[in-house]
């Protein structure tokens, strides 16, 4: 049974879980859009009517809604519901692996690499403004744990090992083969899960990237070889599972 004081930090973590997938769904439209996140007030797409605090109660005004607007009865995207239902999972599931303070601070990685995964799997886009500061917080939580120096050295690795592959392939084939973002969110890979655990984090992520190829093959979907893929979506799966349970081997 857990204690009193990793319980409260479990309930805290999985109510707030919400609260973040809401924001993460109006990030992830509003960004590639150019348009402001933390001025404009939310509105109903279809009839323009600004919404009031119990519309934005996550998970509970849509069930409340019945997954419709209150003013003109127009489907809500299910994109938000899954995403608040998504982040308190993703809070859980770092809860249950590491009680405590400890699996709050998984919560928060796991919330900023589900904002960067649904970027790139939408738009192939990792911006900066988000894979910096997820390279600032796990040095952050590595410097108040006393391992800087090591989550510092992954981080410079994690950055210098696919910026080097990139400008290779490119050397090689003449084009790109990988997203000017992907160095950056390694980098955070490194940042969080230190640099023992870069090999694993990219393990996890080239074998997450072969199971999609092969899904897709299997459901008769071509994927042809100068195809660009969302690469980061299979990182912040090796980042994810390596922070989890640890470097492949070491753990």
């Amino acid at each position: 049974m857990p204690n009193q004081a990793d319980l409260n930090w479990l309930i805290a973590a999985v109510l707030l879980g919400p609260f973040v997938g809401s924001f993460v769904g109006l990030m992830s439209l509003r960004l590639p859009e150019g348009r402001p996140v933390g001025l404009a007030r939310s509105a109903c797409p279809s009839c323009g009517r600004t919404l009031g605090p119990l519309d934005l109660v996550p998970i509970a005004a849509f069930i409340f809604l019945r997954g419709r607007c209150r003013t003109c009865s127009a489907a809500i995207p299910r994109r938000y519901i899954a995403l608040e239902a998504g982040c308190a999972g993703l809070a859980l599931w770092s809860m249950l692996v590491h009680p405590g303070p400890q699996g709050f601070l998984g919560a928060l990685l796991a919330w900023q690499l589900l904002l960067l995964a649904l970027l790139d799997a939408e738009h192939l886009w990792l911006p900066r403004m988000l894979t910096l500061p997820l390279i600032v917080s796990g040095l952050a939580v590595a410097a108040a744990q006393g391992t800087l120096a090591e989550h510092a050295l992954g981080a410079g690795l994690g950055f210098v090992s696919l910026s080097l592959l990139a400008l290779a392939y490119r050397r090689l084939r003449g084009r790109e083969g990988l997203g000017g973002g992907d160095a950056y969110l390694l980098a955070g890979g490194g940042a969080w899960c230190g640099a023992l655990a870069l090999p694993s984090v990219l393990l996890i992520g080239a074998a997450s990237g072969l199971v999609y190829v092969g899904i897709q093959r299997w459901r008769g979907r071509t994927i042809e070889t100068d195809q660009p893929l969302p690469f980061g979506v299979f990182l912040a799966i090796g980042v994810w599972i390596t922070w989890l349970y640890g470097p492949v081997g070491l753990s």
